[in-house]
């Protein structure tokens, strides 16, 4: 079942990228560094110190952008162009010595993972930012930090665990796209209007 195993560290490894990319890479070197684990594939390299240095700053930074209402907003317009498509190359990089019938489809799936957990978490997000009470995006954040780490040990300890966990997840992702769509599409519209400096919370209302 090492098969089993692999495809399923890749495709939750991706999937936590478009929660919290950073995170992801940073917990998936550590542990191959110090957890006595053998990543697959092209993953072996996330033990770099260089690798682990530069995802863990990242990850301090997002730590703190993530928690300050609008910024998060705009944090994930930006992350958009990276956690998908670096969620494709986890995915790409776990499978890279499994046959090619396989690499190509997980790497299309990978990154579609990656795009809907970010998107799911960009909709959660914008809502948190309408609301009138300020400690949603605290709770938010710190959240979505368990779900990509207990994701990614998931991933790695417990593949069928984490099958389970992506099946559920993709049925409430189809279940509700409609409505993530059109928040991610409200999301971009006020960060542009932001950029233009007007005000973000108005503009997703009228957005909405």
């Amino acid at each position: 079942m090492e098969w089993f195993s692999t495809l399923t560290l890749a495709l939750g490894s991706a999937w936590t990228s478009g929660i919290n990319l950073y995170a992801t890479v940073s917990v998936l070197g550590l542990l191959q560094k110090f957890g006595g684990v053998k990543l697959p594939g092209g993953l072996e390299v996330l033990d770099n110190w260089v690798i682990i240095g530069v995802a863990g700053g990242l990850y301090a930074v997002e730590f703190f952008a993530d928690k300050i209402p609008y910024v998060d907003s705009v944090w994930d317009v930006v992350h958009t162009f990276i956690r998908v498509p670096a969620g494709a190359v986890v995915a790409w990089a776990a499978v890279s010595d499994m046959d090619p019938a396989i690499v190509i489809p997980a790497t299309l799936i990978g990154g579609g993972l990656a795009f809907s957990s970010h998107g799911t978490k960009a909709t959660a997000r914008i809502a948190a930012n309408l609301s009138p009470e300020p400690v949603s995006n605290w709770i938010l954040s710190l959240l979505e930090d368990v779900i990509a780490i207990g994701g990614v040990l998931l991933a790695v300890f417990a593949p069928i665990v984490i099958a389970v966990v992506l099946l559920v997840f993709v049925i409430f992702f189809l279940w509700f796209f409609p409505k993530i769509f059109r928040a991610v599409r409200r999301l971009f519209i006020a960060a542009g209007a932001m950029f233009r400096g007007e005000s973000f919370k108005e503009v997703a209302r009228k957005a909405g």
